[in-house]
């Protein structure tokens, strides 16, 4: 195993923040689809959409982060929410409804477009752990697997300079490990 690989740090392996898709809190969920649609990020000759984005304030401190999951949750519509489970598991069961005629009505695609208009920050979670530019390897890993995070940002002079996300944590595992 080469020492330079052992010994990389998070600003060896993030993602720059001009580089990932990061938006103000006030832009509406419709508007951070758009964002996560459209960011790209290409690393080594890779490329995938975000599965999640940065949300900051107009003073650019972060406030959060919003995973594609949280925007699917803040797009279920209330009458939903408010039905059995088991009813809401048979609206979406193709064997008991092969045409989803509860669905088809449209008023479910109305609902999620009122909702689409909601600020992305109804629906972020707290940052529960950051980075420093200069932390090991090793401390990102443990920082990851103890916090149960797959993405983490990077600070260096109390800013966000980028993202280290657990795809590029496995990939530096996979080049000291083969």
């Amino acid at each position: 195993m080469p020492i330079e690989m052992a010994t990389r740090k998070a600003g060896d392996i993030m993602i720059p923040l001009d580089e990932y898709p990061h938006v103000d809190y006030r832009v509406t969920l419709r508007q951070a689809i758009e964002v996560i649609e459209n960011g790209d990020i290409e690393i080594k000759g890779k490329k995938s959409l975000p599965r999640a984005i940065l949300v900051f304030d107009e003073n650019k401190n972060l406030l959060g982060i919003a995973r594609r999951r949280d925007i699917l949750r803040g797009l279920e519509p209330d009458f939903l929410k408010t039905m059995a489970l088991s009813y809401r598991k048979k609206l979406f069961d193709i064997e008991t409804d092969p045409n989803l005629v509860e669905l088809s009505s449209g008023r479910l695609a109305k609902a999620i477009q009122v909702l689409a208009e909601r600020p992305i920050s109804e629906v972020m979670s707290p940052v529960v752990a950051t980075l420093r530019n200069d932390d090991h390897l090793a401390k990102i890993i443990f920082i990851m697997l103890n916090r149960d995070q797959a993405l983490l940002p990077v600070i260096k002079d109390r800013k966000v300079v980028g993202v280290v996300r657990s795809v590029d944590v496995f990939n530096e595992i996979a080049r000291i490990v083969l």
